[in-house]
């Protein structure tokens, strides 16, 4: 009988093995006893407690007896090569798409698991009692903390730690460690959830916390300002510091972001609404930075779309798009088209709404500081933008003199003209130099560039700034201009005593207008006001200045957002 090399063997039997763990034998059942692909159902995670929400619970134990099973068989198929057993499991966790018919989601792959593990105890490749130790030392940790990813993470680490203990072979205890590194892998993001606080525990609903009928759930998404932003939750501080020494270069990094799914990493809470309804937001984070957001559309259009399924199945009823996220996939309309299951908003309407109360304000507070506003020159940076255009065809009544900055001087040169045509006597210049603002005493800015565009030197002393830009326009040198009073705009602050581990840079208990609009069409169910593409309704507007301020929510019209504002 001809003999093959044990190195030989143990390669041909992970390789078929992790092509036949690759069948998703539970997902083909769903399939079948739903009608439905299993994705449709849910686009991440089609483990046993989402079979039995979605299915009732005999698909679900035949769906875990059907993995089982297959763990048991192909580890036996191999006589209990524990290559096979790494082969399965991976497969199963982590398959090519060679078939698109078999592209259905996995779940934390503990019915392969308890498979395999019957499958080495019955081909004797390891004592049963050792084999038992993972088993004992999940139900042990799921007991004590109901968190399915620690407790599984915690059984993978014992199995190879106990085969090395009893010096069991070299390669058993090689390929059990490979083996949970893979699961580890799989649990990575619940495990961070689980640093963060807001992993799901068994037993509990899918939105977070286990919310009550007068809880409304909403969900955001974000992106770091600068990788320092990064570091913000618990689970990543260690990359940071690996960072931080020069361990891992940044330019590695910055390459992971592109690859990462995006995650749960925090919620709002705190938010009482003037009818007694508390209001919490799940943060969904997207990790690429500003410049990788424009440098790669395509990533981050199916990132957005990642994040909007996550949302829809943590159980948040509308998805807002923030910052960047905003400008992607057609300001939000393809990844609605996406995920049609739930409402999707980029939040202009309300962004413009802010601007429309808050615009009137200013003028009237820089009159009334002994400014001339009929004298006054006024510079608008960003100009080519709908929201910057709508500030200077909302100013342009009142002053002397208009400074249109933007990059594109054709589109200025026509947006002066329009502005012309209805106020004639109004002296109108255009510029690509932001160094001109330096001749305002009103400078508006809203761009969407992710570094600051307006600094000490374009701002002359005693100006007033109306930074509407997110990111911010303006950098903090301007503020040491003397006598220069730095507005924020599209901020708001919503009603209670909202709280968060996430620093989203608006300063205590205040949001960002496009995650207010979030709020309040989550609150209302107003769904079919949500923002998408380049287009603001004028209706929309109106909707959310008047909803808004039945609801509670407030515009910030100071620097400080502490001393003044004004009902939304």
């Amino acid at each position: 009988m001809l003999r093959m090399d044990p190195v030989v063997a143990s390669v041909i039997a992970l390789g078929v093995a992790y092509v036949l763990g690759g069948a998703p034998l539970g997902g083909l059942l769903v399939r079948r006893a739903t009608g439905l692909h299993p994705r449709q159902l849910n686009p991440h995670l089609l483990g046993v407690e989402n079979v039995l929400r979605v299915a009732g619970p005999q698909v679900a134990v035949a769906s875990f007896v059907l993995d089982l099973l297959k763990g048991l068989l192909v580890v036996a198929l191999f006589q209990g090569n524990p290559w096979a057993a790494l082969g399965v499991y991976a497969g199963h966790l982590h398959p090519l798409p060679w078939l698109r018919w078999f592209d259905a989601p996995r779940g934390r792959g503990n019915g392969v698991l308890l498979g395999l593990l019957a499958g080495l105890a019955v081909t004797g490749t390891a004592a049963w009692w050792l084999l038992a130790l993972p088993i004992w030392v999940y139900a042990g940790l799921l007991t004590l903390t109901r968190f399915v990813s620690l407790a599984t993470a915690a059984g993978l680490v014992a199995l190879p730690l106990a085969l090395l203990l009893v010096g069991a072979p070299a390669g058993t205890v090689i390929a059990t460690a490979f083996l949970a590194v893979v699961g580890m892998w799989r649990q990575k993001a619940a495990l961070g959830r689980v640093l963060d606080g807001t992993e799901v525990r068994l037993g509990q609903p899918p939105a977070v916390l286990g919310l009550r009928p007068d809880v409304v759930l909403a969900a955001f998404m974000v992106h770091p300002i600068t990788l320092d932003d990064l570091w913000q939750p618990l689970s990543q501080r260690l990359t940071g510091r690996l960072v931080a020494k020069g361990w891992l270069p940044e330019r590695w990094l910055r390459r992971a972001l592109l690859l990462m799914r995006p995650m749960v990493q925090a919620e709002i809470s705190g938010i009482r609404l003037s009818d007694g309804r508390e209001l919490r937001v799940l943060l969904i984070t997207g990790a690429m930075l500003p410049d990788q957001i424009r440098a790669f559309p395509d990533v981050a259009e199916r990132m957005a779309i990642q994040g909007a399924r996550m949302a829809r199945e943590f159980g948040a009823e509308a998805f807002g798009l923030g910052a960047f996220w905003s400008t992607v996939g057609d300001k939000g309309q393809r990844v609605q088209d996406a995920v049609p299951e739930i409402a999707v908003t980029n939040g202009g309407a309300y962004t413009a709404a802010t601007v429309k109360a808050a615009v009137p304000g200013l003028l009237e507070r820089f009159a009334a500081s002994g400014g001339t506003l009929s004298q006054a020159c006024a510079a608008v940076v960003g100009a080519n933008g709908v929201v910057a255009f709508g500030v200077a065809r909302s100013i342009a009544g009142d002053i002397g003199k208009l400074i249109l900055v933007g990059r594109d001087p054709e589109r200025l040169t026509r947006s002066a003209a329009t502005l012309q045509r209805k106020h004639p006597e109004l002296e109108i210049v255009v510029s690509t130099d932001v160094a001109d603002c330096a001749e305002a005493d009103l400078v508006f800015t809203a761009t969407s560039d992710p570094n600051p565009v307006l600094f000490a030197e374009h701002v002359k002393p005693g100006a007033w700034v109306f930074d509407i830009g997110r990111p911010a326009d303006v950098d903090d040198s301007v503020r040491e201009v003397p006598g220069v009073q730095v507005v924020p705009g599209g901020v708001v602050r919503p009603p209670g005593s909202m709280s968060t581990v996430i620093d989203l840079h608006f300063g205590t208990a205040k949001v960002p207008a496009c995650m207010a609009e979030t709020m309040i069409m989550t609150a209302n169910r107003a769904f079919d006001r949500r923002s998408l593409g380049a287009v603001t309704r004028s209706a929309d507007i109106a909707y959310y200045l008047e909803a808004g301020a039945e609801l509670g929510f407030e515009i910030v019209t100071e620097d400080d957002g502490e001393r003044a504002a004004v009902p939304a």
